[in-house]
């Protein structure tokens, strides 16, 4: 058996401290593989650079490492908005549509009734009505 010209391995280089961080890495990528808000087939790397720095003599090198990665963009998310003007202010609203159309009601989670933008209708129901009471004890001066 000969021995080797170059003997530098991956996973005894500075005392395992390069075989470590690609480690770290890997956990990231797969981490990254595992998140369901991500593409699952988008490609995913791990890039180690070694950078060799001899000396004037040639003798002696420092060896540097940079690892870098490169994961998979976690998927966008779209939403319809409801906007437009209040006409007694004229303020500009804007507010997620939670049904599937404008103006019609859905149930939520709980069973409770809302408008299209998530409101509950018993309380837009309260509303409307404390406007339309007429006080009729009340005296005009």
């Amino acid at each position: 058996m000969s021995k080797k010209q170059i003997d530098l391995s991956l996973s005894d280089l500075a005392n395992g401290a390069i075989q470590e961080k690609l480690d770290y890495e890997l956990n990231k990528i797969f981490a990254n593989i595992h998140d369901l808000n991500t593409k699952a087939t988008d490609k995913r790397t791990v890039t180690i650079k070694l950078e060799f720095k001899p000396d004037e003599n040639r003798q002696t090198v420092t060896l540097t490492s940079d690892f870098t990665s490169k994961l998979a963009n976690a998927e966008g998310v779209s939403t319809t908005v409801l906007t437009g003007k209040d006409l007694s202010s004229g303020r500009v609203e804007a507010r997620e549509l939670k049904s599937k159309a404008p103006g019609q009601i859905y149930f939520d989670d709980d069973a409770e009734i809302r408008s299209d933008v998530g409101d509950p209708i018993d309380v837009i129901e309260r509303e409307q009505q404390r406007k339309n009471i007429i006080n009729l004890q009340k005296r005009g001066n």
